[in-house]
């Protein structure tokens, strides 16, 4: 279950919102606001809001526990940029451009996160998947490496030689 609150046109640079956004995805909800409230940006405020918005969302409409919320998702969106002028010397003028930002907040229950982890499928070709198993041992994957530069020295070797017999 996921639930998502927006914010749209906010008065303040994507960039600097950028930050704050950063800062509280994956974490606990609670976590989360605990952050934004200590924290000194003038962003962190309209994060809270829309943090406030999702969370609100979730418990009236879906009916969610608030300590089982997590920040699955938290990006934000670069709105219209408001355009002004400003004088400058000797009569000429220099643009000034104030930026908007598009906030959004997707909250989502600990255990559907944890299921989407663990059905992770690549399709292969159209209509076949295949379940990805990571490879669970280091030395496996140094077994790997080891052989394919033992595969690679030995093919070069090979090269090498027919260039010197080709050379006579």
């Amino acid at each position: 279950m996921q639930v998502k609150a927006t914010a749209k046109f906010i008065r303040i640079s994507p960039r600097k919102t950028r930050l704050v956004v950063g800062l509280i995805r994956n974490l606990n909800v609670e976590i989360a606001q605990e952050q934004l409230k200590a924290m000194p940006k003038a962003a962190s405020d309209d994060v809270l809001k829309v943090l406030n918005s999702a969370i609100a969302n979730a418990i009236h409409n879906k009916k969610a526990k608030k300590e089982d919320l997590v920040v699955s998702e938290a990006f934000v969106d670069g709105g219209p940029t408001l355009k002004r002028w400003r004088a400058r010397a000797f009569g000429r003028a220099a643009q000034i451009r104030k930026r908007t930002s598009h906030i959004t907040v997707v909250v989502s229950d600990k255990l559907a996160k944890k299921e989407d982890k663990k059905d992770k499928k690549v399709q292969i070709k159209k209509g076949e998947t295949q379940n990805i198993a990571p490879v669970k041992d280091k030395k496996e994957k140094k077994e790997k490496k080891t052989e394919n530069k033992k595969d690679k020295k030995v093919e070069k070797k090979k090269v090498e030689k027919k260039e010197e017999k080709s050379k006579f």
